[in-house]
Parts: C-alpha cells; structure tokens; sequence
C-alpha cells in the first residue's frame, strides 16, 4: 500500500507515526498528551517514538501512561543518550526507560546522535540487550552519510533498522546522499520535525502564500500538506507530535493526501531540493 511501510517487523505500519518531544514537560497538560497518543493510536498511527532526552524521561512516562493495556498495538521507540551509549551504561539506561514506559521491551532502542564512546561498544550494547529481550531492534539517529558508512563497516552494523533524521521541506539536505544511500540499503528513514516544529522556520512554512494556495485548493491545511510532501518519498515515515486528539486526527487524514506532478513541480520550484552535498541538519 501507498501509505504503509515494512519497519522494525511490523509488515504494514502507516507512513505517519507519532512524536513526543516536548512532552511531559507541564503537569497540566499530561490529560491531553495521553489522550492524544491514545488518540493516535484509534487512528492507526502505530509507531510512538520517544527518549530519555525528552523531559529528562518525563514523555516516556507519558507514553507508558497512554500504553497502559495497550501495548501491543505499538511499535514502540526509545532513544538513549550518547554519553549513555557504552557496553554498560547503555543496559542501565534501557532498563530506567522501560520503567518509566512501564514495559519490558522496545520494539527499536535508538543511539539519540553520535557522541565519543566508540560505535563498536554500542554495538555490543544493543546485541547484549537484544539478546537479553530488552529490544528488538536497535538504529540510529542524527548520522550523516559518513557516519553510516562507519557503521556498516562494522560487525554488525548491517543490522541498523533505521535513521532517524530532521527532514521537512525548508530542509531538504537528506535528498542528495543521506537519502538515497538508505533507499539503496532499503533501510527506513524517521523524519523529525516534519512540520519544522522547532526553530524559525515554521512559521514561514505554515504562511507562505504558495502553500497556503495549495492547501486551499485541496481543502486540507498546510499542516496536511507538509505531511504529505515529507511521505511522499519511498521509504520514509513521518513523526510529528500532536499535543490534542484534533490535532492527531488531522495528522492522520494526512496518510490519504496525494500531491500531483504539477503540485510537486510548484513546491520544488519555491523550495527547491539542494543541488550539493548538504551537511546533515540537527536540531
């Protein structure tokens, strides 16, 4: 199917997931997080991804609250620390967030970006708690090109499920090696920040007059649109967060949206894709 995607042993996961960052930040606004994950969740948007960054482990907490009786219909994802990465401390940091997510496994544990301990012992880490039953499958996020041809040069390291990456269309960088070295090793890639969320540039996406037009023609809204602009690439899925069941509903109404070539045309014009080599972006 157009909008579905092999991922982490799941055969038809839905291009569009569900981001927690800036969750579990505000104690008032808890009731609505959880209801919105669970929201997401009615919806079919099955991937959750979370970390122990986020809220110091305050949005794993929410998660485990919004999967309670439920976990079986997530494919569940947790990001650990680079300084926690090591063949030791990575075991430690797993187990603190399966406790806050109030679970025994994860479906993918991922390295959050690259840091100083050597990718060989983190490898070590997530075959140890592979074996152990702790995750399923372990990945990465925030690698360049580079770093993932340092991977896949050691043992091991062709067991990488995914990338997880910023890609929205004020940011385009991963289309001109990034990209296509994953669709060529049919490795799945995790956009962040789909709708630009952090940064500036959000808002000159959500007013720029081309996509507004767009939107309206189609009757969605540019949030939508933005959405299906990201999904619209092969192997890629999408995670924004929703903070209310709205908001996840229209998320979710966004796996239906097709753009046309002439729709698309437009879009590269005003936003066009990098014609070199761009550095990984990171926020």
């Amino acid at each position: 199917m157009r909008n579905t995607i092999n991922f982490a042993g799941f055969d038809t996961l839905p291009v569009i997931g569900q981001g927690t960052w800036y969750m579990g930040e505000t104690a008032s606004q808890r009731a609505a997080e959880v209801a919105a994950l669970q929201a997401g969740l009615d919806c079919g948007l099955r991937l959750i991804d979370t970390a122990e960054m986020y809220a110091e482990g305050g949005a794993e907490e929410v998660v485990g609250e919004a999967l309670h009786g439920r976990r079986e219909q997530a494919l569940l994802v947790s990001k650990v620390y680079p300084w926690n990465a090591g063949e030791v401390d990575a075991v430690d940091a797993c187990e603190r967030s399966l406790r806050r997510l109030q679970t025994d496994y994860l479906d993918l544990y991922l390295l959050h970006w690259r840091g100083n301990i050597p990718l060989e012992e983190t490898l070590r880490a997530m075959e140890r708690l592979q074996q152990q039953g702790k995750i399923r499958h372990w990945g990465v996020s925030n690698f360049d090109t580079e770093d993932l041809a340092e991977l896949w040069e050691e043992p091991g390291g062709n067991y990488c499920a995914t990338n997880q990456v910023l890609y929205h269309l004020a940011s385009r960088g991963i289309e001109s090696d990034l990209l296509p070295a994953c669709q060529q090793r049919g490795i799945p890639v995790m956009a962040y920040c789909p709708l630009a969320q952090a940064g500036r540039l959000r808002e000159s996406l959500f007013t720029d007059p081309l996509l507004t037009q767009i939107a309206q023609q189609k009757s969605i809204s540019v949030p939508q649109l933005l959405l299906a602009w990201v999904i619209r690439q092969q192997g890629v899925i999408a995670i924004p967060k929703a903070s209310s069941v709205a908001h996840v509903q229209e998320n979710a109404a966004a796996l239906e949206i097709m753009l046309t070539d002439e729709e698309l045309a437009r879009i590269d014009r005003a936003w066009p894709a990098p014609q070199h080599r761009v550095p990984l972006d990171i926020v």
